[in-house]
C-alpha cells in the first residue's frame, strides 16, 4: 500500500465542525434580524472585516470584539460570538477520517484563525491538543490565514514539507496561497466530498480501519 503524503492539516470551524453559515443564519432568524446582516455587518462591511482580522490576530480579545460587533449589529454583546455559533456541532464524519489518518501514521494538524479562548470557547470538548499532532491558533501567534507564514509554523510543529501534506478549509480563498506553498488542498463544502477526496490524496480508505484496501 502506498501512502502518497505524510501530513494533514486541517482547519477547524466548519471542517471539523458543521458549517459556520446554518449556525449564523440561526441565530439571525432567533434575534429576529432580517437575513445575510451578520455577513454584511461583519464580513463585508470594512470595520466588521477589521474587527474580524485584529480578533484572529489576537489584537482584541473574544469581549472586546463583542462589544464593538454588537455596536456594529445594534445587539447585545453578552457573549455574542458564542450566540451567533450556538448551533456548531462536532462533524463526525471528518473527525473520524482524521483519526483514521493518524492511526495509519498520517501526522494531522489543525490550522485555525481563532476568537479568543472567552467567554466562549470554539475548541472546548474538542480535545484539540490530545487528538491532533499540532495545533496553530491564529491569536496565539500575531498572524492569520491566508498569510504565508502561519502555513509555514504549521509545518514547523508537524516536521513536515508542505508538498508532503494536505490542507483542508471551507473558506476558499484560504486555498490558492497553501496550493502556491506546495500543500495539496481540498475545499470542504460537505463532508463525504471530503473524506472522499482525502483518501484519493492519502492513498488510504478513512472511513473504516481495512489495511488491505488502497484507493487508487
Amino acid at each position: 500500500m502506498t501512502q502518497q503524503r505524510k501530513g494533514l492539516v486541517l482547519d477547524f470551524g466548519g471542517v471539523l465542525t458543521t458549517p459556520l453559515l446554518p449556525a449564523a443564519l440561526a441565530f439571525e432568524r432567533l434575534e429576529g434580524l432580517p437575513e445575510g446582516t451578520l455577513l454584511t455587518g461583519l464580513y463585508l462591511d470594512p470595520e466588521g472585516i477589521r474587527l474580524t482580522e485584529e480578533l484572529e490576530r489576537g489584537a482584541l480579545t473574544q469581549t472586546q470584539w463583542n462589544e464593538a460587533a454588537a455596536r456594529l449589529l445594534g445587539l447585545p454583546p453578552d457573549n455574542l460570538m458564542g450566540r451567533i455559533f450556538a448551533d456548531l456541532r462536532p462533524e463526525p464524519s471528518v473527525i473520524a477520517a482524521a483519526a483514521t489518518a493518524r492511526r495509519a501514521g498520517i501526522k494531522v494538524g489543525i490550522l485555525s484563525n481563532s476568537v479568543g479562548p472567552t467567554p466562549w470557547n470554539l475548541y472546548d470538548g474538542y480535545e484539540v491538543e490530545q487528538r491532533y499532532d499540532a495545533l496553530v491558533l491564529s491569536e496565539v501567534h500575531g498572524t492569520r490565514k491566508p498569510e504565508p507564514e502561519i502555513f509555514r509554523l504549521v509545518l514547523d510543529e508537524l516536521g513536515l514539507t508542505a508538498e508532503e501534506c494536505v490542507f483542508v478549509d471551507d473558506t476558499e480563498q484560504y486555498l490558492p496561497p497553501a496550493a502556491e506553498l506546495g500543500f495539496a488542498t481540498v475545499h470542504a463544502v460537505e463532508p463525504a466530498r471530503t473524506v472522499t477526496a482525502l483518501e484519493t490524496l492519502l492513498g488510504i480508505p478513512l472511513t473504516d480501519d481495512d489495511p488491505d484496501r488502497v484507493i487508487p
